[in-house]
């Protein structure tokens, strides 16, 4: 552990926080081209920062998009692991502005939180990593591993440039293991291994019967509603157990092991009830809510409409009728093959007096799992508990970071996420905030982390 590395973040606190304003003062909304200006500036400002480090071959590589920023560091011998390092400094938009209690481009602290937009979501927990990279060389004159950082301004926007850049340079941006800190904890100060992501697919539904709406009374009795329709091909496809009736969906399904059970069934999660409003959860059969959400596959409806949805009545028979419909996946279930074995059940089950067409969902991504017993992550724990003072927790996530599943694909390396946001960081929401003991004691968990892995 580097005592020197530690005392220069405690002591150089307030610069750190100005330089993190700084960066966090920058709109960088990748969605909206007003702000390709902004995106350009803050690409800039961490090309500096790396470039002031002592980062080598610090460059904006062009993507085709907003401009990726790259460097490395290799000087800590052939026997030092080489860590890839991601993160992205693009942010949401605002809106709604006029629920922001201060600006969102104006970082305030209140209350022990920094509000600013990418506060959490990705800027704040970029900053820690290259903080601690500044202190190492502050104090050190080196860092304990080699690095490659890898910071792309369109993770809000799909990463629509990432994977043919992360392939085309399969070479440069090789390494021995990734770090992400793109996600949290479960509670604020519960220090939280993320071991698993679900990977993500999805389809949409259109029903057509007449190719007009019709009167009810005139035609009613004659004509196959696709609202009906649709309503029966949705019923077809999950009972009331929650258990998809898909012929295959399970097929490739890793089990749940006891161990893996034992780690979920140990994790102080959300009270559901309270949270969503609902009165009693609703899972697989065999299987808890937590176990459900964080390990088992789903299938959820996401949006229907059809006819008419004004005030009053309107006596028809739509012409069409849709649903979107999307699924978290689980390890082993490949995302095209589930789309598939959907669109084969949907046309087996749809009724007579109707035309089915499904559209498959483009973006899609495998679920993501590290063996919670790898000295990697056990060596990522025992760094979050000596800086949080609490025993690490290990749980999976019903989410999806296709950037995970791309890593893991092209460079068969093990992804270690190291997050260290909280439930009430109000993500792509207005006053994001991120907690500043998040952020100190986040950053006392990489200098661990850094340090026993050399």
């Amino acid at each position: 552990m580097s005592k020197q590395a530690l005392h220069y973040l405690n002591e150089n606190r307030e610069q750190l926080l100005e330089k993190l304003n700084t960066f966090l003062s920058i709109p960088s909304v990748s969605t909206d081209s007003v702000h390709k200006k902004d995106i350009k500036e803050a690409a800039a400002y961490l090309e500096s920062y790396l470039n002031d480090i002592g980062f080598d071959q610090v460059q904006q590589q062009d993507t085709g998009g907003h401009p990726l920023v790259y460097a490395e560091y290799n000087q800590a011998g052939p026997d030092a692991p080489t860590v890839l390092f991601y993160g992205h400094y693009d942010v949401q938009p605002v809106d709604p502005i006029d629920q922001w209690k201060s600006d969102p481009f104006k970082p305030e602290i209140r209350d022990g939180r920094l509000y600013a937009r990418g506060s959490s979501d990705d800027k704040g927990q970029v900053f820690m990593h290259l903080a601690v990279f500044e202190a190492y060389m502050k104090t050190e004159g080196k860092l304990p591993i080699n690095v490659k950082v890898c910071i792309e301004g369109e993770e809000e926007i799909g990463s629509e440039n990432l994977y043919k850049v992360l392939h085309d340079k399969k070479e440069q941006f090789n390494a021995d293991f990734a770090v992400i800190s793109d996600s949290g904890m479960i509670a604020e100060n519960q220090p939280t291994i993320l071991y698993g992501l679900k990977g993500f697919t999805g389809i949409e539904i259109n029903v057509t019967g007449p190719d007009h709406d019709l009167h009810s009374g005139m035609y009613g009795g004659a004509v196959r509603n696709p609202i009906m329709a649709l309503n029966h091909i949705l019923a077809s496809m999950k009972d009331e157990d929650e258990v998809v009736t898909v012929d295959g969906f399970y097929d490739d399904v890793e089990p749940l092991s006891d161990n893996e059970r034992e780690l979920i069934k140990n994790v102080q999660g959300e009270n559901y009830q309270e949270s969503t409003g609902v009165q009693e959860t609703a899972s697989e059969k065999g299987y808890t809510a937590k176990e459900h959400t964080m390990a088992r596959p789903t299938f959820e409806i996401n949006g229907m409409y059809g006819g008419y949805q004004g005030e009053g009545t309107k006596t028809i028979i739509p012409s069409t009728a849709t649903a979107k419909i999307t699924c978290r996946l689980v390890p082993g279930q490949d995302p095209e093959k589930i789309q598939d074995l959907l669109e084969k059940h949907i046309h087996r089950a749809v009724p007579s007096g109707v035309t089915v067409d499904v559209k498959k969902e483009k973006l899609s991504a495998r679920a993501y799992k590290v063996e919670p017993d790898s000295q990697l992550i056990k060596k990522a724990a025992e760094s979050y508990t000596k800086a949080f003072g609490k025993e690490t927790v290990y749980i999976r996530m019903g989410g999806s970071i296709p950037v995970v599943e791309w890593i893991e694909d092209i460079y068969h390396i093990p992804i270690v996420l190291l997050g260290f946001g909280t439930p009430d960081d109000r993500l792509h929401s207005p006053n994001e905030s991120f907690p500043l003991d998040s952020f100190d004691k986040g950053m006392e968990t990489l200098v661990h982390y850094w340090a026993d892995l050399k």
